[in-house]
């Protein structure tokens, strides 16, 4: 049987240079690990610049590089920019990953009903989770344009920009003694925005060459988590359990690399099965 003759190896990114915000994070260090050994140079951008011992061991065979870097700054982002050309050249791929939201444990109003939720914390999460994907957008798409580059842009956005959180999940902390805690609605919203955005650059860069897309994600278990709330989660859950903190490797994989050449202005869901029902 003849062998297909594929112009490049469909997953391999030798040549490429990716940003990852929150790149020190449970996911963002995830997918440096995972990027990395599909042959890329990584740089993170995190408000620290202490890796965690996996990774640092890590940069001692890869090309892995720490940025302390604030996204909500355009400064910061552009300082950034300028050390990663220094080392490698111009990126070609920028994971919008960071994010915030309020936990049940955050003293800042988090769990409070919306008419009693703080706009400070809105305001907050919006500065993170929108304005600084927009800034890293914006400087390193453009430096991608000026450089007559193709690239791809992926935003992390959740299962909560497809659909409402259910409440009903939440209430296993009242029977074991715990404060109310509502699912507030700053996070779904700064993620629906997220989407609306990836459909936007998608559009007015498609014809620069620059890829923009999605990935919709569901819970990532915490074993430190109430085993309650495990427990009543996964029952939300076609799949029947939260994911573990390895599976969305393969996505980022795929959606930066050629295998999704022809992917653009949409998003992917991985959340077992949550938003089918």
């Amino acid at each position: 049987m003849r062998e297909l003759a594929y112009p490049f190896n469909l997953f391999d990114l030798n040549g490429q240079v990716v940003i990852i915000t929150g790149g020190l994070g449970k996911l963002g260090s995830q997918f440096a690990k995972t990027l990395v050994q599909a042959n890329a140079k990584v740089a993170t951008f995190d408000i620290t610049e202490k890796p965690n011992q996996e990774l640092e061991e890590l940069a001692r065979e890869y090309p892995l590089l720490f940025l302390k870097v604030d996204i909500t700054s355009e400064n910061s982002v552009k300082k950034g920019l300028i050390a990663i050309e220094k080392q490698w050249g111009i990126p070609t791929i920028l994971i919008n990953n960071a994010g915030w939201k309020a936990s049940p444990n955050n003293p800042q109003g988090a769990g409070e009903a919306f008419e009693e939720y703080p706009i400070d914390l809105w305001e907050r999460v919006f500065k993170v989770n929108v304005t600084g994907a927009a800034i890293c957008a914006k400087i390193i798409g453009k430096r991608i344009i000026e450089a007559e580059k193709n690239g791809v842009i992926i935003n992390i956005v959740s299962q909560y920009a497809l659909v409402a959180p259910d409440q009903r999940i939440y209430d296993y902390r009242q029977k074991i003694g715990k404060n109310k805690f509502v699912k507030d609605a700053s996070y779904g919203a700064s993620k629906a925005a997220l989407v609306a955005m990836t459909r936007d650059l998608a559009i007015q860069w498609a014809p620069r060459g620059i890829r923009v897309v999605a990935v919709a994600f569901g819970g990532v278990l915490n074993p430190a988590s109430d085993k309650e709330f495990i427990e009543s989660y996964s029952q939300r859950v076609p799949l029947g359990r939260m994911a573990n903190v390895d599976e969305y490797n393969g996505a980022i994989l795929f959606l930066a690399s050629g295998a999704a050449s022809y992917m653009t202005g949409t998003t992917l869901v991985l959340d077992g099965g949550f938003t089918s029902w």
